[in-house]
């Protein structure tokens, strides 16, 4: 059992030293889990639903675990490599994730309530909500994949290119043609603009 010391240390090292450490020591990758598991929860749960999110996680660190000597200690930031992990995990609940998609798709917006009850950002998300959910269902799964690691979990082209294993040519390339679909299928507006 690693002492409440390793478990200090751990907390004081970045991602790659502490899964090289953990090697040694398996009890320090709970601190891996500790640091990176509610940023992977959020992400599993947007894209499979709350219910399911919990089991995906857990086989997302039980998948980092089993490969972490496998981990290419040059990147001090393990969490493109957790996210190319949970969108594989994601792929085995792709049907999950179709159904929450079709589902929200199906949702008719609420009616917003005055201002002070609401910002009118989130009553902008919220009509945007079911359209989205429809143009996600119309994307590819390696394009839907990308778009939600960019959009969601808010990688660099770089860092998604590695959680995808696909070059960063092929990101760039990749999302812009998702942002023309989008775009298209907003009628010209683009949610990429903060300033539209």
């Amino acid at each position: 059992m690693a002492s409440a010391r390793a478990l200090l240390d751990g907390a004081a090292m970045d991602d790659s030293s502490l899964i090289e450490r953990s090697l040694a020591e398996p009890e320090l990758f709970a601190v891996l889990f500790d640091r990176h598991s509610d940023e992977i929860f959020r992400y599993t749960a947007r894209r499979l639903g709350a219910e399911i999110a919990e089991d995906a996680v857990a086989d997302v660190f039980l998948i980092a675990f089993r490969r972490r000597h496998r981990y290419d200690a040059a990147r001090a930031d393990a969490r493109p490599w957790l996210y190319g992990i949970a969108t594989n995990v994601v792929a085995q609940n792709r049907r999950a994730e179709r159904r929450r998609n079709r589902a929200m798709a199906r949702i008719a917006p609420d009616r917003p309530g005055s201002f002070d009850e609401r910002s009118a950002e989130r009553v902008t998300a919220e009509r945007l909500q079911p359209r989205l959910a429809r143009i996600l269902l119309g994307l590819s799964a390696a394009e839907r994949d990308l778009l939600l690691l960019v959009a969601w979990a808010e990688l660099t082209y770089e860092d998604a290119a590695q959680a995808l294993g696909i070059p960063i040519g092929t990101v760039r390339s990749r999302l812009h043609r998702v942002r023309a679909k989008v775009r298209r299928a907003l009628g010209g507006a683009d949610p990429f603009d903060p300033d539209a």
